[in-house]
């Protein structure tokens, strides 16, 4: 029996003919020593057919032979959808196609990716090919040799995966049908205002562009807040510590977040509070807790990190990860939406750790301490989805041959898997309160008795969106302290402070947004479908989305921060609720998943799409959309609250009576 194998991309399918036993390499392909070959794709070979293939042969042509965009000829819904070879792959196409029609091939296997594009790209071809012989499916998350052996010996039918091919093609046919029908119909209402202009819209990157103009929005509404906090600086046991005012249910002047914002109010507790010199604790407590290493990394995690620490953008990002995974073999498949690991990968991390300790100088000291035995958290196969966590594998590398930003990224997976093989770390929590003149003053603190797993970086947090506030009192130490027992009072400060606005978005913290759309959602039966789901995107396609919407000039760059332009604006003006509403589009990956569970047929996940499609075009042509000349317009998006705080020194004393 011989056997074609199918990758998804020539670097997977060299590392599948290595691992059989290559004999020889040919243009396309590689023979092994069984008699098995090997071939690959570049992604998708085939495409689905453009609108013009559906069109009457009566509509006229532009100059470059297309047909024209005409009201008149919308929506276009194909009755039998067409694929095409992509005119560049062609002739990859034709030397699989020969070698899947040979004689000898008795079994084929399909090595695409293992996630729902992956599935499609090769039974597409096979369908497209007519072919009938039985195919199996080879599953593997990374192309390192162990990865690769492993999955070469659990090959399965291919039927199992039917249900990803049609999600897969549920989505593609879907995207197709408000892609193009959209598009044209926004873009012909703009043309109509004589200053035409190319509108795209999707059912993804229109609501993330609303993301992002809602936000820009509340920013540039926001009316700050002031309010005042009292702290207090307090000395026992020759320590000095501070300690913030808490306000009663019962305090007056309040606002609905519990903070003072009365000035009246203010003052009377600072006239209160002026002569104090002794304070009675009557609260002390004092407790030991864990603080477990955080899961390893999903694609929108490291981008978010990554973005965070060293600016690099969504789209850098994975292409890096993918280089890691595909040029290195030094990590597993990038375009994972988990941070868990399955729990048969836990016996092969002694052997990952000693691959790490061979070439990581810089690190061989933490990994000669890492324990393969720990299982943290992070082996956990309920947690596991299509792929997992993004891990090191056991490829030895050369770090020398990394570019700087390759070196970093691939810095924070190592570290992040390294964590998990050392004990949680060990703090000290305490928490004080102290009656002071009638007033409840309390802090918090916690010191690292025993580093664990902090050892990896440093012996300090690796949190990157920390409050700097926030740290410094809860790393403070606290002294010992009884009920009862009298403190000194050095000083008590009223504080100005002010509500901050909600940040902007950066490429990071809107692939975040996108993958956790519930936050951005009133509460409700929407918010917990949603909480449950996979937000909109997918892992491996936000990235892409954000730079599409960058090129089409709806996005831009303004330092880190990323920002809606006036074209962007005025087309979120004029689009449907139900074109731009998370909840629906965030529905629609919901739909997916029945799809590929089997409980609805691609059919009637198509017909809901349709109907949406209608809509977009009916809206569209009642349209005249006249697109903005320069000014910032402002957006309509519905508002997010968002009443983070944080205190600010004020050069100005309210306190001080003129």
């Amino acid at each position: 029996m011989n056997r074609l194998f199918i990758a998804e991309k020539p670097s997977v399918g060299k590392a599948i003919a290595e691992a059989l036993g290559k004999s020889k390499s040919d243009k396309g392909y590689c023979e092994t020593k069984s008699g098995d070959i090997v071939t690959w794709c570049f992604g998708h070979l085939m495409e689905l057919a453009t609108p013009d293939v559906y069109l009457p042969d009566d509509v006229p042509t532009t100059k470059n032979g297309s047909k024209v965009w005409r009201e008149q000829d919308l929506p276009i819904v194909p009755e039998r959808w067409k694929i095409q070879v992509k005119a560049d792959c062609k002739a990859q196409f034709n030397v699989i196609k020969k070698l899947a029609q040979k004689s000898n091939i008795t079994t084929i296997v399909n090595c695409g990716d293992p996630d729902r594009e992956g599935q499609l790209l090769v039974d597409e071809i096979l369908s497209f090919i007519g072919n009938k012989k039985p195919v199996l499916r080879y599953w593997a998350s990374a192309v390192d040799s162990v990865s690769v052996k492993r999955a070469l010996s659990s090959l399965e039918s291919n039927e199992k995966y039917i249900g990803m091919r049609n999600a897969a093609l549920g989505r593609s046919h879907s995207d197709w049908l408000i892609g193009m029908n959209a598009t044209r119909a926004f873009t012909l209402a703009s043309r109509r205002s004589g200053k035409g202009s190319l509108l795209s819209v999707g059912r993804v990157q229109t609501p993330t562009l609303n993301l992002v103009a809602t936000r820009d929005h509340e920013i540039s509404n926001f009316k700050p807040q002031t309010y005042y906090v009292f702290k207090g600086n307090f000395k026992a046991e020759n320590k000095t510590f501070t300690a913030t005012l808490q306000y009663g249910e019962t305090q007056k002047g309040l606002d609905s977040e519990g903070r003072l914002i009365d000035l009246n109010v203010a003052r009377f507790l600072q006239q209160k509070l002026a002569n104090a010199k002794k304070s009675k604790v009557i609260a002390f407590e004092t407790k030991r807790k864990d603080k477990n290493a955080p899961l390893v990394y999903s694609l929108a995690s490291i981008q978010a990190e990554a973005n965070a620490k060293y600016g690099y953008s969504a789209e850098q990002i994975l292409n890096i990860c993918q280089a890691l995974y595909e040029k290195y073999k030094l990590t597993t498949y990038p375009r994972s939406d988990c941070e868990y690991l399955p729990t048969v990968q836990h016996q092969d991390a002694a052997k990952v750790l000693k691959s790490l300790y061979s070439f990581h100088t810089e690190l061989k000291s933490i990994i000669s301490k890492a324990d393969p035995s720990i299982k943290s958290k992070v082996w956990n196969d309920s947690k596991i989805t299509a792929h997992h966590g993004i891990i090191p594998t056991q490829q030895v590398g050369n770090l020398s041959e990394l570019k700087d930003d390759e070196r970093k990224v691939y810095m924070l997976i190592v570290k992040r898997y390294l964590s998990q093989f050392f004990p949680s770390a060990k703090l000290l929590a305490t928490t004080i309160k102290m009656d002071v003149s009638g007033e409840v003053f309390a802090c918090k603190g916690s010191v690292v008795v025993e580093s664990g797993y902090l050892a990896v970086y440093g012996g300090e947090d690796d949190a990157v969106e920390q409050d700097k506030d926030d740290e410094k009192e809860d790393s403070q130490s606290l002294p010992k302290l009884s009920v009862g027992e009298i403190v000194d009072v050095l000083k008590i400060s009223p504080v100005t402070a002010q509500t901050k606005p909600p940040a902007s978005f950066t490429e990071g913290t809107l692939i975040k947004a996108m993958q956790n759309i519930y936050n951005f959602v009133p509460d409700g039966p929407f918010k917990k479908v949603l909480k449950d789901g996979d937000g909109i995107g997918t892992s491996a396609t936000r990235a892409g989305i954000i730079a599409e919407l960058k090129r089409k000039g709806f996005l831009e760059l303004v330092g880190k921060k990323i920002k809606a332009t006036p074209v962007g604006i005025r087309l979120l003006e004029e689009l449907p609720d139900l074109c731009k509403n998370p909840v629906l589009t965030a529905m629609f990956e919901s739909q997916l998943k029945l799809v590929e569970s089997g409980q609805i047929t691609c059919k009637q996940f198509e017909e809901k799409q349709k109907a949406f499609a209608l809509q977009l075009v009916e809206k569209a042509s009642k349209l005249t959309i006249s697109l903005p000349g320069g000014s910032v317009s402002t957006s309509k998006g519905a508002k997010i609250q968002n009443n983070r705080a944080r205190p600010l020194k004020s050069k100005v004393n309210p306190f001080k009576r003129k």
